[in-house]
């Protein structure tokens, strides 16, 4: 039995299919990305497994136990940092580390809290709100609060995807020098091929909906620790690159568009704005005239 399975999953909103028959197994300790086309449910998939939202149909399971609601053993990374404007980089953290650590001592939580401020290297910084901090700080301070609570797994819901490349490429290596040192299981939700290649043990692309379901998983054989820059001129990186691009490139040529009902052109023209303005009613195309303006 898998670490995380889902069976048979599927959701939908408002009678709309978004995902249909994910099945999916993660190991523990792995590192496990998803790619696919932005509004395609990668947010959906990530929001099933932290227990956010219940599927319509299928289970999700951890350790053989069903996921019935959010808990302190899945974290989640959210898109947009999530943090209260009003604490501190120390008192977001704390605000989680309370919550879920409640026997400990004040001195047991503040240096728990402490470490993993210096892990996001953000010791200096500890002590600002966050609108003192860049946005590549404050999804630190996002990814710090969610290590914090000590969660099985880690779920990251593209939490570097407004970010300036220079940034993100920092924030990347910091994901895997974090995953090297915690061993967390993580799940990735990315629509950067590259950021996949560069942090996951295995890819697994999201067809186009609705009804998007997982494509064929994708092993990532490249060594650990991968270098950015060395990576671009190994002939593996190439190939995988060029496969999972393929993948989902091949999904978007096979998409079927279909319309519920036809749509039918007004027959009317744009208004003359250079006729006068009395009694001017919509053109028509039969009834275009010329027409001559006099001016005294």
């Amino acid at each position: 039995m898998a670490f995380l399975e889902l069976n048979n999953v599927s959701k939908s909103f408002g009678g709309q299919r978004v995902l249909s028959d994910i099945n999916l197994s993660i190991e523990e300790g792995e590192f496990v990305a998803i790619v696919g086309y932005s509004g395609q449910g990668k947010t959906t998939l990530i929001n099933l497994i932290a227990g956010l939202i219940k599927p319509d149909k299928g289970e999700v399971s951890l350790e053989g136990k069903v996921v019935t609601g959010p808990g302190p053993d899945r974290g989640l990374v959210f898109q947009n940092y999530s943090l209260l404007p009003w604490l501190t980089v120390q008192e977001n953290i704390a605000l989680a580390v309370d919550q879920v650590f409640p026997g400990w001592t004040a001195e047991q939580r503040l240096a728990h809290i402490d470490k993993y401020v210096a892990m996001v290297k953000l010791s200096h910084a500890k002590d600002r709100l966050p609108k003192q901090l860049s946005g590549g700080m404050r999804q630190r301070v996002s990814v710090a609060r969610t290590l914090a609570i000590n969660p099985r797994i880690l779920l990251l819901d593209e939490p570097l995807g407004a970010l300036d490349a220079l940034t993100r490429g920092t924030l990347q290596d910091e994901i895997a020098n974090i995953w090297q040192t915690e061993r967390k299981t993580v799940v990735l939700i990315t629509n950067s091929v590259d950021e996949a290649l560069l942090l996951a043990d295995r890819i697994i692309p999201l067809t186009i909906g609705p009804g998007a379901t997982l494509g064929e998983s994708i092993p990532v054989t490249l060594a650990r620790p991968r270098d950015r820059k060395g990576v671009n001129h190994d002939p593996e990186f190439k190939r995988l690159r060029a496969l999972v691009t393929n993948q989902l490139l091949a999904f978007n040529a096979n998409r079927k568009v279909s319309l519920s009902r036809k749509l039918i052109r007004p027959d009317l023209l744009p208004e003359d704005l250079e006729a006068p303005r009395v009694n001017r009613p919509p053109r028509r195309p039969g009834e275009e005239k010329n027409e001559v303006v006099v001016t005294s």
